[in-house]
């Protein structure tokens, strides 16, 4: 869901389930082992399910549009979900199970970009050949030969949105992490960043209460901050800002929603500028237009920049598969996502970098001090 209200990553939790044995089958419902099957491992923990659950509604959405126009190759594609509750051994068990299914070509869409991140380190140690598509692995590190990332990372979306403010004369930076993995998982790809962009950086890491995080900030901190984590905590966090006296702005990443953001309270003293690595939802764009009459047909859910970008991860994957020759197997799979042709997905350009990334497509809104979200 894309709207709720402050309790529902509590409410998602009692509904959705974080057993990493929870499997849910979409598309269509044949047996294990019969016809080509597509895994999709998604993180319901706690800090990213609100992520999670908008990625796997947009790729849930593709899938079964997929499959009721016939599938690939008139065959029905089976959407195997595997939920996960973000630790090791969730993952390692989540990775057997699609290993163990004879019928599982390739991984498609992981989510979250922490569970991405682990998940590609798994697969480095993995001896088969099992592709890893179109994953929410937002960081700008080494990208191998088995996974094959079609968002722009972050490194790129902090230089986009940071671009026009430091030509203004800005020329420090604090960087907020939500929590202590958040800090983890990318302080060096934000270190690396400020420095190429020639930004004196402080760094403030939040524990358990980001709303008093924001109210104990001081005159010295600088005026623009760039938030990483998630809707829920950047709410708090702006809620603490309130309290400043100095005018500050706030730069989050594509695991934010501002529209959510508006709807739980965020200060509206403080603007706050969030990327998307995915095209504007009321974009006239072929794939944007096809999602929103997708989800308007299958799913009660309004648009949002998580839920396409699920949708363009199923998309691309398709794609890939409808255009392979002779046997669809894990190796020729692979081999076919390896070849890394360029491809214009209704209007979303992939491309693959020198870096194995297959996108560097930035855009970005603001929720403005009125509460609006200004493309």
């Amino acid at each position: 869901m894309s709207t709720f209200s402050p309790g529902r990553r509590r409410i998602l939790q009692a509904g959705v389930g974080v057993a990493a044995s929870s499997v849910a089958l979409t598309g269509a419902q044949t047996q294990p082992g019969r016809g080509t099957v597509v895994a999709q491992i998604v993180d319901t923990s706690p800090m990213h399910q609100d992520v999670s659950k908008d990625f796997l509604i947009g790729s849930r959405a593709a899938w079964q549009d997929i499959n009721s126009r016939g599938g690939l190759r008139g065959r029905a594609v089976q959407h195997l979900s595997i939920e996960v509750d973000g630790s090791p051994a969730s993952l390692r068990a989540a990775l057997a199970q699609v290993r163990d299914n004879t019928a599982s070509v390739a991984l498609c869409g992981t989510v979250s970009a922490a569970a991405a991140s682990q998940l590609a380190d798994l697969l480095r140690n993995e001896s088969g050949g099992l592709a890893h598509v179109a994953p929410w692995l937002q960081d700008g590190g080494e990208v191998d030969d088995r996974t094959f990332p079609i968002f722009a990372p972050r490194p790129e979306q902090i230089s986009f949105a940071l671009k026009s403010l430091s030509t203004m004369g800005v020329r420090e930076l604090g960087a907020v992490y939500a929590t202590q993995q958040d800090q983890a998982l990318h302080h060096e790809s934000v270190e690396r960043t400020a420095k190429a962009m020639q930004l004196r950086l402080q760094t403030y890491q939040a524990g358990q209460d980001l709303r008093e995080l924001g109210q104990r900030l001081t005159p010295g901190t600088p005026a623009l901050l760039l938030f990483l984590g998630g809707t829920p905590e950047l709410a708090r966090f702006t809620q603490g800002l309130e309290k400043q006296s100095r005018q500050r702005y706030v730069v989050a990443l594509a695991d934010v929603n501002l529209s959510t953001l508006a709807q739980m309270g965020a200060a509206r003293r403080t603007p706050v500028i969030a990327t998307q690595a995915v095209p504007m939802v009321t974009a006239s764009l072929p794939v944007v237009r096809n999602y929103r009459d997708v989800m308007a047909r299958l799913f009660d859910e309004p648009p949002s920049s998580l839920s396409l970008a699920g949708f363009i991860a199923a998309r691309y994957t398709a794609e890939v598969l409808a255009g392979m020759d002779g046997a669809v197997t894990r190796a020729s799979v692979l081999t076919a996502f390896q070849r890394r042709a360029a491809m214009d997905l209704g209007g979303f350009r992939i491309a693959y970098t020198p870096q194995r990334f297959g996108s560097t497509f930035v855009t970005q809104s603001m929720l403005s001090t009125d509460g609006r979200v200004i493309g």
